[in-house]
């Protein structure tokens, strides 16, 4: 491998590049530690900035050592469907700066755009007043977008009965179906249920527990939810609606969409300024939340 590089290099990928005075074959441990720490110290010898392209291993994490987070300033990952049109940066290392950041880009005929409104983009196929469909609104870092979360349920009977979800935990997921049995009272035992999240997004904060509750009773009792409402909590094992960070963002964003009102947990109706223009509704239980979007 050579010393002088040109400025602003793009390595693709750093599994496949080798150093001369290893003997070991290109990917392995030792030479994509001892590259990436070659083009470090070009980088900040000259002053330019290097990109790693790197492989990602089907559990979702950084193919090779370690080490190599270690090394590099930023880590950022570029997820996205091929069958859908937009495409997700996501920044998981931020050395000098906020990490858990969210950018969303749209697949165009001359290549990447930058999408300004995210929550137009997911809800933009959203079908109104259909039973299962709940309105949540995620926090990456400092984005809030809205997102559809869809649950259907029926079927089983004649045997085991299933719990798919694309988009959300599937362990929440078990346990958000236990906490409505118990909790609320709904027969989920011998039900089939599925769990997706419109768009291809991945929902990682639980703050978006009550909404997947929400459209798993909607679905289940089929009754649509209010179709201007938005939903924010998470859930614990007991049925209680706990708080969620910025509250208050959260539902701004929701306004600026036309939403008329959001329910949330009671402990977060302090953080709503007075003459806040939404209708909020706070709740402490996951009964109550039911209740209030049905």
């Amino acid at each position: 491998m050579k010393s002088s590089i040109s400025p602003e290099p793009a390595v693709c990928s750093i599994q496949t590049i080798a150093s001369h005075d290893l003997d070991s074959p290109a990917g392995s441990l030792t030479q994509v530690r001892e590259c990436a720490a070659r083009l470090l110290a070009c980088a900040k010898q000259d002053g330019f900035p290097v990109f790693l392209v790197g492989h990602v291993t089907k559990e979702g994490s950084l193919a090779g050592p370690k080490s190599l987070e270690h090394l590099v300033d930023t880590v950022i990952y570029f997820e996205g469907d091929a069958g859908l049109e937009h495409r997700l940066l996501r920044t998981v290392k931020n050395r000098f700066g906020p990490a858990g950041e969210l950018a969303v880009f749209a697949m165009t005929a001359v290549g990447l755009k930058s999408v300004e409104n995210p929550s137009a983009l997911f809800l933009s196929q959203r079908q109104r007043s259909v039973a299962g469909s709940v309105i949540f609104c995620s926090l990456e870092g400092s984005l809030p977008f809205l997102v559809e979360i869809q649950a259907l349920v029926g079927g089983g009977g004649g045997g085991s009965s299933r719990r798919w979800s694309t988009g959300f935990d599937p362990v929440r997921t078990s346990m958000l179906l236990a906490v409505l049995e118990k909790r609320a009272g709904l027969c989920l035992g011998v039900q089939d249920v599925y769990i997706n999240v419109a768009g291809g997004v991945r929902l990682s904060e639980p703050g978006a527990d009550l909404a997947v509750a929400c459209a798993v009773a909607s679905s289940l009792l089929n009754r649509p939810a209010q179709p201007e409402t938005v939903t924010l909590g998470e859930v614990g094992l007991a049925g209680e609606v706990r708080a969620v960070t910025r509250a208050a963002l959260r539902l701004k964003e929701a306004r600026q969409l036309g939403f008329q009102r959001g329910i949330l947990p009671r402990s977060n109706l302090r953080d709503i300024p007075p003459g806040f223009p939404l209708q909020v509704t706070g709740v402490s239980t996951i009964s109550e939340a039911i209740e209030s979007l049905l």
